[in-house]
């Protein structure tokens, strides 16, 4: 039976995807060395390597160690063949990089924010992202697309559902990005983006199963289980903030009663701290070193974080729970009430080698973590098309 040359092209097709996707993974490497990972004979390999050379994929960059014959000759992914925007939108911050296709950050922006009305906040956002776009250098692709955190629900069709701490419900974020700029756009929740953030290039690189708690105004999680994002059936999960510690407790702008983001955020600590005429985070953390009732509000903000991390210990066995956002900075003053409750909670076989890790991105783990929801989404594309 005789192949057909559109059976040929869609094999070809593939085959550069897999080797392209060897290359993503591995550089540098040889074009022998794609051959033995991938199964490719060396011939299909060099004519595929060619191709995306001649696309200005890939390039050759020197010469390897050999093995016994003639040196190898390395080849990578040209990470500035295109750019990609990451949105943070906070509840009273945007954040924003524009990153190379590696996740090198090339120009960063962040302004305060002082609206929650959806439009109102789009006629901050739009001037935001356009400096940015702006700011992308000369490159084969230009800039791929535009991803985004935000703090709430978020559904398939990139619709802010439910942000409480926004005051949203049913706001069309992503057509409203890409009606703005012809782009694909990429909406996520603000945790979620964040994990993605710290597994990608943070303090999560290698681990399979992580638990990435955003502790800033509210408290939202994301979860990487056997290395990859977990969403729920709906897409939903990680909305650990309004879990119930209190049962009686106060009421939370979503509904319910004593959740945990009213006892263990950056606005809990606040509205311990403004009685004592402490009005940030940033003044209470430089207090802290002389003035032992600070110390002791991060000392019970730091209980608290333990109690849900324990129940999170307990509920997802993970590698590491990785506390990040704003309140990540003060580490100092809340790592060891936060373990001490931790080991004071947690079962002992599900905390025994679970690592309590805070954020190596700071701040920046969602904003990277969006502009990782771009990449991979034009790394999907591209390996469709190839």
């Amino acid at each position: 039976m005789t192949t057909t040359t559109g059976d040929q092209a869609l094999i070809r097709k593939i085959n550069t995807a897999i080797v392209l996707e060897a290359i993503l993974r591995g550089e540098p490497l040889s074009r022998a060395a794609i051959s033995e990972l991938t199964g490719l004979n060396k011939a299909t390999v060099s004519s595929l390597v060619q191709t995306l050379i001649d696309g200005r994929l890939v390039r050759e960059i020197g010469t390897g160690v050999s093995s016994g014959g003639r040196k190898p000759v390395l080849l990578e992914f040209v990470a500035t063949a295109g750019y990609a925007v990451g949105i943070d939108l906070g509840v009273n911050y945007i954040r924003g990089v524009l990153t190379d296709l590696r996740g090198r950050i090339a120009a960063e922006r962040a302004i305060p924010l002082d609206t929650h009305v959806p439009d109102d906040v789009f006629a901050v956002l739009r001037p935001f992202v356009r400096e940015l776009i702006d700011a992308a250098p000369a490159s084969p692709f230009g800039v791929v697309g535009i991803g985004a955190g935000v703090p709430g629900l978020v559904d398939q069709s990139g619709s802010v559902l439910f942000a409480p701490n926004l005051n949203w419900r049913d706001v069309p974020l992503r057509d409203a990005l890409a009606r703005a700029f012809g782009l694909p756009v990429a909406i996520d929740n603000e945790a979620n983006v964040g994990a993605l953030g710290e597994q990608k290039y943070g303090a999560g690189r290698g681990l399979s199963n992580l638990v990435y708690v955003s502790v800033g105004i509210g408290i939202g999680t994301g979860l990487i289980l056997e290395r990859s994002l977990y969403k729920g059936a709906a897409g939903f999960s990680g909305e650990l903030g309004h879990l119930s510690v209190e049962a009686r407790g106060k009421r939370c702008r979503c509904g319910n009663l004593g959740c945990w983001e009213l006892y263990a955020s950056e606005q809990a600590l606040l509205e311990k701290a403004a009685p004592r005429g402490y009005r940030s985070l940033e003044e209470l953390i430089a207090a802290a070193a002389e003035d032992a009732e600070a110390r002791g509000m991060f000392a019970e903000i730091g209980e608290y974080l333990g109690i849900g991390i324990a129940n999170i210990l307990n509920v997802f066995n993970p590698e590491a729970v990785i506390i990040g956002n704003r309140m990540s900075r003060a580490k100092a003053w809340l790592e060891e009430p936060v373990r001490r409750t931790v080991e004071r909670r947690a079962l002992d076989f599900h905390r025994r080698g679970a690592r309590l890790l805070f954020a190596e991105l700071d701040e920046r783990s969602a904003v990277l973590g969006a502009a990782e929801l771009a990449i991979s989404g034009y790394f999907d594309r591209l390996k469709a098309s190839v």
